[in-house]
């Protein structure tokens, strides 16, 4: 959980806050996310999503496409002793990632925002979970 600030180095590698590193330590996934954003996934987490993925038929056209992203995009690491990360260019580009970003737990995993998309996104996000709370009550 939490949102963090930090910034890119020069050679597009990434700190991870402090709160996030235990879970990511024995190996992660980066690979593009939904909305613009990159998905850092735990190792094993992802190997999960992969194997549900999977599992759906290739005869599927929104299955097929889901694979592509997921996997033409990923990238295997490990954290190194000062908990940095490289992030590939071609991931950095596809999230528009410059030097500022925006790192947000997101439950069992975490993701990685340009700051002007994640502004963006939370505009609106924001507007819906307002409108949750006017919908009436099922019975």
């Amino acid at each position: 959980m939490g949102t963090h600030t930090p910034k890119l180095d020069e050679k597009g590698r990434l700190v991870l806050p402090a709160k996030f590193r235990d879970g990511l330590s024995d190996g992660l996934v980066i690979t593009q996310g939904q909305e613009s954003c990159l998905t850092v996934w735990p190792e094993q987490t992802f190997m999960t999503e992969a194997n549900r993925v999977q599992s759906q038929p290739m005869t599927n056209k929104d299955s097929r496409d889901y694979r592509r992203v997921l996997f033409g995009g990923a990238e295997q690491t490990v954290p190194d002793k000062q908990g940095r990360i490289g992030i590939p260019l071609f991931l950095r580009a596809s999230a528009g990632l410059e030097k500022d970003v925006v790192v947000v737990g997101v439950g069992d995993r975490v993701e990685i925002w340009s700051p002007q998309r994640w502004e963006q996104y939370q505009t609106g996000a924001q507007q819906k979970f307002t409108d949750l709370d006017e919908q009436p009550a099922e019975a």
